[in-house]
């Protein structure tokens, strides 16, 4: 282990994420809202301690081998998390415990957006952009954003880049140099952003608004400025502005970056795990709107159908807006939504859960086993698109889907220990493990009263799924520490 270089970088990256407080603090400074030492002190205490770090190993270069990269991305985002929650826990505003804070801030850089703080309307404009901007500058992964600069620093970033970007596609790289993927990509993230809060602004938000919530539609966050969410706004320009930038942030950014530079369509009409994205979003709102309309649980069709489509998508991308409070429907939807929320976005995408191109493949052996039933001896291949897939890639599959049961498992029988209700259980952990946020019974519409190990311990869910499980897990293995 080059443990100087992990130092070296990790202060780094402290620095990087301590001038990410400074545009809160610029908010606050111009609404005069009370909050201006809150941030300073927060943003003094990162850089100082990153400064520490970096310092008296500044000039170690040794190359970063993939184990390295794991450890500094599992560390960086555990801590990361707790100095995000310094915003919160020094803000005169909203006297929050130090766990509540922490919960507040691992929720909203893993994107999951399950919050304890309620009375949003009467936060300072400051705190409500926080909020938001970390679900930003979680979307696409600080560490990603760190490894366009880390280069110029004399620092290796093919490792970080491998160990944080989710998904079966991490060696695929858009650009011959992973300092330029890394900067494409945000380049169609940051355009993304632009393009969705220049759209809610004509739709009717304020400016205010409409910066925050393409933060957090973008990143699939679904943290809002509001305590009703988007149905705050009562209006279906805003839905759909929102469902259109859902949909476009929970595909593959890759396949973004290549429309773009061919300047066509083909890359999306191409890929088989976007037709799957698609036909299970549109099979969901199917249902969501006709179960809405013919159960009667709206007073008629079109409300039913607004509020079908607009929830089957946000739950489905693992985004977490609300219009209406979906997790008082009476009978099987909200199971459902849940469920899609397992599938997620796709690989590549700032979506959650185990992703499409998983479930696909999961499916695709599923039915492969069938047939070998009836024609044991027959070679049976699996095909994504045109392409043959090799064995160890649906063994990994496999791999992963059998952590994420035991994982899903272990945390719900803690929960429930702890003595949390079986709905409330299985929906926290499925919110926070695919990163989703709102959830069924007790945390429908916030965590804030749940004990303070639950809120712990849902900090590791959301870890878990931000880092896809196997990056996390894999520090807890001895072979990981054997040279």
């Amino acid at each position: 282990m080059q443990y100087q270089s992990i130092q070296r970088i990790f202060g780094l990256l402290l620095i990087v994420f301590s001038s990410g407080m400074m545009p809160p603090l610029i908010v606050s400074w111009l609404h005069s809202d009370g909050e201006l030492l809150s941030f300073a002190y927060a943003t003094l205490i990162t850089i100082s301690i990153g400064l520490l770090l970096w310092l008296p190993v500044r000039k170690k270069t040794e190359e970063l081998r993939l184990r390295d990269g794991f450890i500094v991305v599992v560390l960086f985002w555990t801590l990361l998390g707790l100095f995000g929650a310094m915003p919160f826990f020094l803000s005169p505003a909203v006297s929050l415990s130090f766990t509540d804070a922490a919960f507040e801030s691992f929720s909203g850089l893993t994107t999951t957006g399950a919050n304890v703080i309620v009375g949003l309307d009467s936060l300072p404009e400051s705190l409500l952009f926080y909020r938001q901007w970390l679900q930003w500058v979680g979307g696409m992964g600080i560490i990603v954003l760190a490894v366009a600069i880390l280069p110029m620093l004399g620092v290796g970033g093919m490792q970080l880049y491998r160990a944080e970007t989710p998904g079966p596609v991490k060696d695929s790289k858009l650009t011959p140099r992973i300092a330029e993927t890394a900067k494409a990509l945000w380049y169609i993230y940051l355009g993304l952003t632009i393009a969705c809060m220049l759209a809610y602004w004509l739709a009717g938000m304020s400016f205010f608004d409409a910066i925050c919530h393409a933060f957090s539609t973008v990143s699939i966050g679904g943290f809002s400025t509001h305590d009703a969410s988007i149905g705050y706004f009562n209006s279906h320009a805003i839905e759909m502005v929102c469902v259109v930038f859902m949909l476009l942030s929970g595909m593959n950014f890759g396949l973004h970056f290549l429309a773009a530079r061919k300047l066509s369509l083909k890359p999306f009409l191409q890929d088989a795990e976007i037709k799957a994205y698609l036909i299970i979003l549109i099979l969901t709102t199917i249902i969501a709107v006709s179960y809405l309309f013919i159960a009667r649980v709206d007073k008629d069709f079109s409300t039913a159908f607004w509020n079908g489509i607009f929830q089957a998508i946000s739950i489905g991308t693992t985004t977490g807006f609300t219009t209406a409070n979906y997790y008082e429907w009476p009978g099987f939807l909200p199971v459902i939504l849940i469920f899609v929320s397992i599938i997620g976005g796709c690989s590549g995408s700032t979506g959650g859960g185990i992703k499409v191109v998983r479930f696909l493949l999961l499916l695709k052996q599923g039915i492969r086993e069938l047939k070998r039933l009836v024609h044991p001896r027959a070679q049976l291949n699996i095909k994504m698109g045109h392409m043959h897939l090799d064995e160890r890639i649906i063994e990994a599959v496999w791999g992963f889907f059998a952590a994420y049961v035991a994982v899903f498992c272990g945390m719900l029988l803690l929960l429930m220990l702890a003595g949390m209700d079986q709905i409330t259980a299985f929906s926290a952990v499925a919110a926070c493990l695919n990163n989703l946020g709102p959830g069924l019974g007790e945390v429908g519409k916030n965590y804030a009263g749940l004990n303070d190990f639950a809120k712990w311990l849902l900090c590791a869910g959301m870890l878990l799924g931000r880092l896809e499980i196997f990056t996390l897990l894999v520090l807890f293995t001895p072979d990981f520490w054997r040279d």
